[in-house]
């Protein structure tokens, strides 16, 4: 009997997840593909000159600091980090939490250097123009999330940044004088900080989560959150409403029934033919956030 020899394929036979792979090699690397893809395209850069980074709620006598927990969950970790973490990296959880602070390293890092430069940057923008277009990007990152197929109508991220920058550049003021703000350099660490630690609690939890949580719906309820970020930018909705969207994306995604399908044996073929994602989606949707 001849055995043919079939090249590994992403576990979760997402297509884009699929295609990362291939580009990036295993799943520590497509998790810091994931992770640090913001620093790349421009979007953390965005949300920082925007002042996303840096919004504060008052809670009683507390000062909550809602700019960095939302960039930290919805930007850096939030559904693709989850999907990646759940479903497409193996080993215990020992072996997961050390990928995980592995690629945690490099992106506080970068975070830090990014938020150093802002200010530097934003002395020659008009913030007010650019904050539009910082909301523009991620409503587009939203849309993306919900829907691949809409996300192919739309700009991606990097484009949208630097048209935001080329219409409030305002070059009469141009300086080369460096500027640091300590206050966004610190945001900006906390919210790869938090974007780490809510990367190590899925992977220390994953036993439980992998059979518990509905990728599918916290990733729409990722979205939702994500819009409710852009929509706060717009200064439509209150700062800080995406968190509690977000706490609530993930209670609803809990689904108790899945954990008893795939005790099942004669489920477990059925789930791995089964097409992944929302009816009527095809194979190109199932990972969006990728």
């Amino acid at each position: 009997m001849v055995t043919a020899i079939v090249p590994e394929m992403s576990i979760s036979g997402h297509p884009v997840a699929l295609r990362l792979e291939r580009r990036v090699g295993g799943a520590t690397r497509l998790l810091a593909t994931v992770m640090l893809l913001p620093l790349v395209d421009g979007i953390f850069a965005a949300l920082v000159l925007s002042g996303a980074l840096t919004q504060t709620t008052a809670v009683g006598p507390l000062v909550v600091p809602t700019g960095a927990l939302q960039v930290g969950l919805l930007v850096f970790g939030g559904s693709a980090t989850v999907a990646v973490v759940l479903v497409e990296m193996q080993g215990d959880r020992r072996e997961k939490a050390h990928a995980v602070l592995t690629v945690g390293v490099p992106l506080v890092v970068g975070a830090v250097a990014v938020a150093a430069l802002a200010p530097t940057i934003e002395s020659v923008l008009d913030t007010a123009i650019f904050e539009r277009f910082a909301a523009f990007v991620v409503l587009a990152i939203a849309a993306k999330t919900a829907s691949s197929r809409i996300g192919d109508y739309l700009p991606s991220p990097g484009i949208v940044v630097g048209l935001g920058l080329l219409a409030s550049v305002r070059p009469t003021s141009a300086t080369l004088a460096v500027h640091v703000e300590p206050g966004v350099v610190v945001a900006a660490a906390g919210a790869a900080a938090v974007a780490v630690g809510f990367a190590l609690v899925v992977a220390l939890l994953e036993p439980h989560l992998r059979h518990l949580l509905d990728i599918d719906r916290f990733r729409f309820g990722s979205a939702v959150a994500l819009g409710t970020l852009a929509l706060s930018l717009f200064g439509i909705v209150p700062e800080g409403a995406a968190l509690p969207v977000f706490a609530l994306a993930g209670l609803l995604a809990i689904d108790p029934g899945q954990a008893d399908a795939t005790t099942a044996g004669s489920d477990d073929r059925a789930d791995a033919d089964a097409p992944y994602g929302y009816p009527g989606e095809n194979g190109e949707e199932r990972a969006p956030w990728l």
